[in-house]
C-alpha cells in the first residue's frame, strides 16, 4: 500500500493510524495526490483564515474521502496531525468495516491519558467523554483504562522521589519461540559467550553500585528479565544475584522480581538460588496449557511441566507468583484458551498477565504476515479474560499496547490486591528512574519537569562484550542528570 503526503510530513502517526486497519507493508510518497493501487492520501493546505485538511483512501477499488478545516490560530502541528489522522481513521473505518477497540489512540500507554484526566479533577464520566470525543475509544476499553488507573494510582503515590529501580537483562533462552521479538539468543548458539557476558554484567552491576552510593540513591524494585533468566545455570544465576547484593543495598527493596519463565528452564536448584538471594516475586509462564500449541510455537515442554514448576515454586515458599498467557497464538482456539485460563485460575497464582499476540518484524511468525491471523479469536479471548478474572478476584493493575498486536488489542496485568507488580506499574507510568544493566537493557532517567533521557545498552551479547568499556562511558550521563536533582 502507498501512503501519500501532501503539504505535511506527519509520517509516524499516519502510519500508526493506517496500521489499525491494514496489515501491510507501506511505501511513502511526498507531494503527490494520487498513485496506482491501494492508497491512503492526506493533504494540508493553509488558507487566509483557515487550514484545510483532506483525506482520501482507496482499497480494492472502494473509496472514501473526508475534509475538515481549522481556524489558523488553532492550526498548530499537534492539532493538524491529530485531525488528519482522524480523517484517515474515518475513511478506513468506512472502507473496512473495522472499528478498533481503542479507536484512534495509537500510543502504548492509554492508562496514562486516563490517569492525567483523573488527576486534573475530572469525574469518570467527564474523562470518558474527553477520550471518546477525541479518540473514539470503545466503552469497554474506557472502563478497562479507568479501572486500571484507579487501581494503580494509590501505588504510584507511594513512590519515594529518592528511589530508583534496577533492571538486569539475561538475554538467553533454551530456544526462540516463533512469536518472540525480544533480543534473546538460544543457549546452544550463545554458549561460548555466556561466561564473558556474566563476568561483564557483574562488572556493570558493580559500576551501577558505585553510582548509586555516590548519588545516595535507594533501590525500590529489582527486575531480572530477558530472555529467560533461568536458562543459565543455577551457579551462574547465583553469581549475578550475589554480585548485586554485595554492591547494592537491597535490604529495603519493596519488590524483587525474577522471570523464571519457561518450565523447561525451571529446576529446584535454580528456584532455591532465587529464593535464598532475596527475590520476592517470580513468573512461571505457560503462555498456553495446550500441548499442541506449545509445539507449534516452538516450546520444548508440556503443560504438565508448567504445572509441576508452579507447584515446586509454591512448595519452596514463593508467595507471589505471576503466570503469563498469550491470546491469539497460532493453532489456539477460543475454547482451548478458555481451558487454559480456567486451569491457570485453579492453580491460584497471585497475578495473571494476559498478552495479545504481537507479530514483530524480527519474529518468525512475521514471515506469514499479519493477514494470516485475520480471523484469529484473540479479541474474544481477551474479552473473556477481562470478564472472568475480576470475578475471580484479579484486578487490572497495569496495561500497555504494542505495534502489530492482533486486532489492536492490549496486554493486561491482573493481580490479587496487594500482589501487583510495582516495577510493571512504574515502567509503564514512567514516573521512576530505571537503571538498566546487561544486553539490550535501557536506563531511563526522569527529571522533575518530566523530561526523559534514555541510555541504551548494546542489543547483542557479542557487541556488549566487545564494546563494554565504550558502553560504560555512557554511565557518566547518569551523574550529569541525577546530581542536579539531588541538590534541588
Amino acid at each position: 500500500m502507498k501512503i501519500l503526503f501532501n503539504g505535511h510530513d506527519f509520517k509516524y502517526e499516519t502510519e500508526a493510524t493506517v496500521k489499525l486497519f491494514v496489515p501491510s507493508r507501506f511505501t511513502f510518497h511526498y507531494d503527490i495526490t494520487d498513485a496506482d493501487g491501494d492508497i491512503v492520501m492526506s493533504q494540508l493546505k493553509k488558507g487566509h483564515r483557515f487550514t484545510y485538511l483532506f483525506a482520501y483512501c482507496r482499497i480494492n477499488g472502494i473509496k472514501a474521502r473526508k475534509a475538515y478545516r481549522i481556524p489558523n490560530e488553532y492550526a498548530d502541528k499537534n492539532n493538524c496531525e491529530h485531525e488528519i489522522c482522524r480523517l484517515i481513521y474515518l475513511c478506513l473505518q468506512k472502507i473496512t468495516g473495522i472499528t478498533p477497540p481503542w479507536g484512534l489512540m495509537t500510543g502504548i500507554r492509554p492508562v496514562k491519558k486516563m490517569s492525567d484526566l483523573i488527576e486534573n479533577g475530572m469525574s469518570r464520566e467527564q474523562a470518558f467523554k474527553v477520550l471518546k470525543d477525541k479518540y473514539m475509544v470503545s466503552d469497554k476499553r474506557l472502563e478497562l483504562a479507568y479501572m486500571t488507573a484507579v487501581n494503580q494510582m494509590p501505588l504510584l503515590k507511594k513512590i519515594d522521589s529518592n528511589t530508583v529501580s534496577i533492571y538486569i537483562s539475561i538475554p538467553f533462552c533454551p530456544t526462540r519461540c516463533s512469536y518472540c521479538s525480544f533480543v534473546s539468543h538460544s543457549i546452544e548458539s550463545a554458549k561460548k559467550l555466556i561466561p564473558d557476558y556474566i563476568r561483564l554484567l557483574c562488572r556493570e552491576i558493580e559500576i551501577l553500585g558505585k553510582i548509586i552510593r555516590d548519588l545516595n540513591l535507594k533501590i525500590d524494585t529489582i527486575y531480572f528479565g530477558g530472555g529467560t533468566p533461568t536458562s543459565i545455570e543455577a551457579s551462574q544465576l547465583e553469581i549475578i544475584m550475589k554480585t548485586l547484593a554485595d554492591n547494592i543495598d537491597i535490604s529495603k527493596v519493596r519488590e524483587y522480581n525474577v522471570e523464571a519463565g519457561r518450565a523447561d528452564t525451571i529446576t529446584v536448584e535454580k528456584l532455591k538460588v532465587i529464593k535464598e538471594n532475596g527475590a520476592t516475586r517470580i513468573s512461571v509462564n505457560p503462555q498456553t496449557l495446550n500441548n499442541e500449541v506449545l509445539k507449534i510455537i516452538g516450546r520444548n515442554h508440556t503443560a504438565e511441566d508448567t504445572i509441576n514448576a508452579f507447584y515446586t515454586a509454591r512448595n519452596l515458599g514463593f508467595d507471589n507468583i505471576n503466570m503469563d498467557l498469550i491470546a491469539g497464538l497460532p493453532g489456539d482456539s477460543f475454547d482451548s484458551f478458555c481451558n487454559t485460563l480456567d486451569k491457570v485460575i485453579e492453580l491460584d497464582p497471585d497475578s495473571i498477565t494476559v498478552h495479545t499476540l504481537t507479530i514483530k518484524r524480527s519474529a518468525k511468525l512475521y514471515e506469514n504476515s499479519l493477514s494470516t491471523f485475520k480471523n484469529n479469536p484473540a479479541s474474544n479471548m481477551v474479552n473473556k479474560s477481562m470478564k472472568i478474572l475480576p470475578e475471580k478476584g484479579y484486578i487490572p493493575y497495569y496495561l500497555y499496547r504494542q505495534k502489530n498486536t492482533l486486532e489492536n488489542l492490549e496486554n493486561i496485568g491482573f493481580a490479587k490486591r496487594g500482589k501487583e507488580s510495582l516495577y510493571n506499574i512504574f515502567i509503564m507510568d514512567e514516573t521512576q528512574i530505571i537503571l538498566g544493566a546487561g544486553c539490550a537493557a535501557s536506563t531511563k532517567l526522569i527529571e522533575p519537569d518530566g523530561k526523559i533521557t534514555r541510555i541504551h545498552n548494546y542489543k547483542f551479547p557479542f557487541e556488549y562484550i566487545n564494546r563494554f568499556d565504550e558502553l560504560m562511558q555512557k554511565k557518566e550521563l547518569i551523574y550529569k542528570i541525577i546530581k542536579p536533582l539531588e541538590k534541588s
